[in-house]
């Protein structure tokens, strides 16, 4: 078991398929609570493909959707002790919009890792992903933190260095509640991890209860923005990056605080109830 590390650096994975329909862009908008009220014409072009209407174009489909990508293509898997693994960072470059549907294939490998000791270990990996005609769709950052896998002999320090967030008052915040179930409708995005819908493997993982997905809490910080300096239009996403820092529980109510440069949108994400930060060193860059 642990960190095979430099040997992991050489790990690859090329072809993979992740091709999609509009039923997964739908579910996936539907994952991260939006169409909660089916009469709100913002949300619904996200989750509705109108197809009775004049509506162009006929469905939106949020810019993190793209992180389902990285539930289907991987580099080989390495012997981490997977009960105590979760998300720690995504960071996904949009090359071009997504269309409605499409086919799709990426190559993934891993690109660093860091021992932090006693903390764990942090293992970062990159898809790119590409169209038919070869073409970049977008590139994908994602890091794991592996709680129980430090003290593999790997680097402690060279991480990439997290976005500043501007030192004043929010410009903007919003809260969006979560549902109860949320992690289990957000789960048939393509992550089956049992930490979001098994009691028992939540307590194991050392969670009072099952944790909602830090993708489906990163869909909702990319929410927050689309709804508010991005005016609904998802095509304006050139990048969406952030750091996980608490595990959201289901049924929390996620308020986003943001901060606007220009094109660049800065946030952060809490849970007041608990007092607790979730997201930290949130970068948006508009276009």
């Amino acid at each position: 078991m642990g960190v095979p590390y430099p040997d992991l650096l050489s790990l690859k994975s090329t072809g993979d398929d992740c091709s999609y329909t509009d039923r997964e862009v739908m579910l996936y908008a539907l994952g991260i609570g939006m169409g909660e009220d089916p009469l709100d014409e913002d949300e619904l072009a996200f989750v509705n493909e109108g197809w009775l209407t004049e509506r162009s174009p006929t469905l939106k489909v949020v810019p993190t959707f793209a992180a389902t990508f990285g539930y289907f293509s991987r580099p080989p898997a390495i012997p981490v002790d997977r009960v105590k693994v979760v998300d720690a960072a995504r960071d996904i470059l949009f090359h071009k919009p997504l269309p409605i549907a499409a086919k799709l294939t990426a190559e993934s490998a891993y690109t660093g890792a860091w021992d932090k000791g006693d903390k764990g270990a942090i293992i970062e990996r990159e898809q790119i992903v590409r169209d038919e005609s070869g073409e970049k769709v977008c590139t994908i950052r994602g890091m794991t933190f592996a709680r129980g896998d430090g003290h593999f002999g790997g680097p402690k320090d060279g991480a990439p260095e997290p976005h500043a967030i501007p030192d004043r008052a929010a410009d903007l915040s919003v809260d969006i509640p979560t549902r109860d179930g949320q992690a289990l409708l957000f789960r048939l995005a393509g992550d089956r991890n049992p930490l979001h819908s098994d009691p028992e493997f939540g307590r194991k993982a050392g969670f009072e209860k099952p944790i909602l997905h830090g993708m489906c809490t990163y869909g909702i910080t990319c929410r927050a923005v689309l709804s508010t300096f991005a005016d609904w239009d998802p095509t304006a996403f050139r990048r969406h990056a952030a750091q996980f820092r608490s595990p959201v529980y289901p049924g929390e109510t996620i308020t986003v605080d943001m901060w606007r440069d220009g094109g660049t949108i800065s946030f952060e994400a809490h849970v007041k109830a608990r007092g607790v930060t979730v997201v930290k060193h949130g970068l948006t860059e508009l276009g």
